[in-house]
C-alpha cells in the first residue's frame, strides 16, 4: 500500500510528540501528516527503564508542550507513569501515532518527494522529522579477551533492576548517570560492585542553571555543525550530585578505576598486574543514534555525524533530526520540534505555486 502525506515523523518519543504537537496546527493527521512508531505501546523510551527507576531517582522529567506532567508520590516507578501520560497526551491531540511500525528505509524519489518504507506499507511524503532517538542502539564497547567471560554481560537496556545481582560481584563500566544509578542499587545486594570508566568522573561542582545548560547545548551543537558524532549532553554538564549521590560517594560505594585493559574468564585486569573478579560486567556505556534507516540518502559526513543547521540536515532541506545532538534531552527535544515544524512550513510554503500559498495563509 502506498499514501501520500506533506510529512512523516519517525518516532513518538518526546522529540517525535513535540513535532507532531506543532504539526497539529498546522495539518491534518493521516492526510497532512502521520507519525510512525516502532515501539509497541505509547511512552517512547520511558517504556523501557527499569521498574526501580522512581520519580526520586529519575535524573529528569520534563513536560511535552501543552500538557503537564503528572506529579505522583516520589517511590512511584517512572515507567508506567510516563508511559500513561505519553499515550494521554496522543489522545488529548488526536495525533494518532500508527504503531508498531517499522522504518526500513528512507530514500530520495525522481520528484523530490521522499519515500519511508515500512512493514506494512509506503508512505510518500515531502518532508521527513526522524525522531528515533537512541534507546534501539545500545553501545557495546569491544575489549581483548570479551568473548571468553564467564560470567554474564548485559547493557543498561537491558537492565531490570538489582535484586539479579544479588550475592554476585559486579563490575559497572561507564561514566554516566546510569552507571551511577546502577551502582547505588546494585551495591547492597552484591558480594562486590567496582567502578569502571575511560576518564574521571567530571562532578558536577555548582547548581545546574539556565546558562549552563545553553552553554552545554551549544558545545554539543558545534560538533554536530562539524559532522562529528554528537556526545551527550550530560558528558558536557557533569554528573549531578543529589544528597543521595553524595552519601553513595562518601560510602566508597563511587569509587572509580580506570578502564581495564582486558577481560579474563574470571574477571578484569590491568597491565599492572591488577585483577578484579567478576560475576557480571554491566555496560552502561551508553547509546548511539539510530539512523540505520537513512543510509540511503547518504547524510554522513566524514567525521562520521551528519552537518547539522539547528534541527534541518545541511545537506537536505527536506529532513530534519529532533532528538538528536543538542535536542537529545527532553527540553531540547521540545524546542526542536517547535523549530523543525516552523522550516518545515516555510519549505513547503516555498513549493507550493503562489495562488496556494494565498489560499493556505487564508
Amino acid at each position: 500500500m502506498i499514501r501520500e502525506v506533506e510529512v512523516v515523523v519517525i518516532g513518538a518519543g518526546q522529540a517525535g510528540l513535540s513535532a507532531a504537537y506543532f504539526l497539529r496546527k498546522h495539518f491534518e493527521p493521516e492526510t497532512g501528516f502521520v507519525v510512525l512508531d516502532h515501539a509497541p505501546h505509547a511512552g517512547g523510551a520511558w517504556q523501557f527503564r527499569w521498574p526501580t527507576l522512581t520519580f526520586a531517582t529519575v535524573n529528569g522529567v520534563y513536560r511535552l508542550p501543552g500538557m503537564p506532567v503528572p506529579e505522583p508520590e516520589a517511590s512511584a516507578p517512572v515507567a508506567p507513569v510516563l508511559s500513561e501520560y505519553f499515550a494521554d497526551y496522543e489522545r488529548a491531540f488526536d495525533l494518532r501515532v500508527q504503531r508498531p511500525v517499522s522504518v526500513r528505509s528512507v530514500r530520495s524519489l525522481p520528484d523530490g518527494r521522499l519515500e519511508v518504507a515500512t512493514g506494512s506499507g509506503i508512505w510518500i511524503a515531502e518532508a521527513l522529522v526522524n525522531a528515533t532517538g537512541t534507546w534501539e542502539r545500545p553501545f557495546w564497547p569491544r575489549y581483548a579477551g570479551q568473548d571468553r567471560f564467564e560470567g554474564r554481560q548485559l547493557h543498561t537496556a537491558q537492565y531490570r533492576g538489582p535484586w539479579e545481582f544479588e550475592h554476585e560481584r559486579v563490575v559497572v563500566v561507564g561514566g554516566g548517570i546510569s552507571a551511577v544509578q546502577h551502582l547505588m542499587e546494585i551495591h547492597p545486594l552484591a558480594a562486590s560492585t567496582h567502578w569502571v570508566t575511560r576518564r574521571p568522573p567530571a562532578w558536577r561542582t555548582d547548581e545546574f542553571n539556565p546558562d549552563r545548560g545553553r552553554e552545554a547545548v551549544a558545545m554539543v551543537e558545534e560538533r554536530v555543525r562539524m559532522g562529528l558524532r554528537p556526545q551527550s549532553v550530560i558528558s558536557v554538564t557533569g554528573l549531578p550530585q543529589t544528597p543521595e549521590i553524595r552519601a553513595a560517594r562518601e560510602a566508597g560505594i563511587l569509587e572509580r578505576l580506570p578502564v581495564f585493559d582486558r577481560i579474563e574468564p574470571g574477571g578484569v585486569a590491568w597491565e599492572d598486574g591488577r585483577f578484579v573478579p567478576a560475576d557480571v560486567i554491566v555496560w552502561a556505556t551508553g547509546f548511539r543514534a539510530a539512523l540505520d534507516h537513512l543510509a540511503p540518502l547518504k547524510l554522513r559526513a566524514p567525521g562520521g555525524g551528519i552537518v547539522m543547521e539547528g534541527t534541518r540536515v545541511a545537506a537536505d532541506p527536506r529532513v530534519h533530526l529532533v532528538g538528536y545532538g543538542p535536542s537529545a534531552s527532553t527540553v531540547g527535544a521540545n524546542r526542536a520540534g517547535r523549530a523543525a515544524v516552523r522550516e518545515i512550513r516555510e519549505l513547503l510554503g516555498a513549493r507550493r505555486p503562489t495562488a496556494e500559498r494565498v489560499s493556505a495563509r487564508a
